[in-house]
């Protein structure tokens, strides 16, 4: 019994500190750290030039399907990378060869999907 409870200690510990940890840094940071209570603390830096305008602009939304492709394909090599290391070792069986090309399937459609609504093309 005492070796099931021994086994838990670390567990117990790495607990203590994950809920210990974030509460004392947050209250060192507080009563530590210096503060400012400048008017210059609040102004927008840009680059050591005088501020022009106002911080609020509008994107295009542009930017964020690129974003949001860039991440479909990140994810597709990082889903990839490990699925091919362990197929060249160890060879896969062929239920783990049509899963992958349905993940490969799922990933064309996302990107047909995105070339037919154009927001592969940067200038319209």
């Amino acid at each position: 019994m005492s070796g099931i409870i021994d086994s838990y200690i670390p567990v117990a510990i790495f607990l203590f500190v994950a809920l210990v940890m974030p509460p004392m840094t947050m209250f060192m940071v507080k009563h530590l750290s210096p503060r400012s209570k400048a008017a210059g603390k609040y102004t927008t830096y840009e680059s050591g030039s005088v501020p022009t305008g106002t911080a609020r602009i509008q994107f295009n939304v542009e930017y964020y399907l690129y974003a949001i492709a860039f991440v479909i394909f990140d994810v597709e090599v990082l889903f990839l990378y490990p699925w091919a290391t362990v197929y060249k070792g160890h060879g896969i069986t062929s239920i783990a060869v049509a899963e992958m090309f349905l993940f490969v399937f799922v990933l064309l459609f996302g990107y047909i999907y995105l070339w037919k609504k154009g927001a592969l093309t940067w200038v319209k």
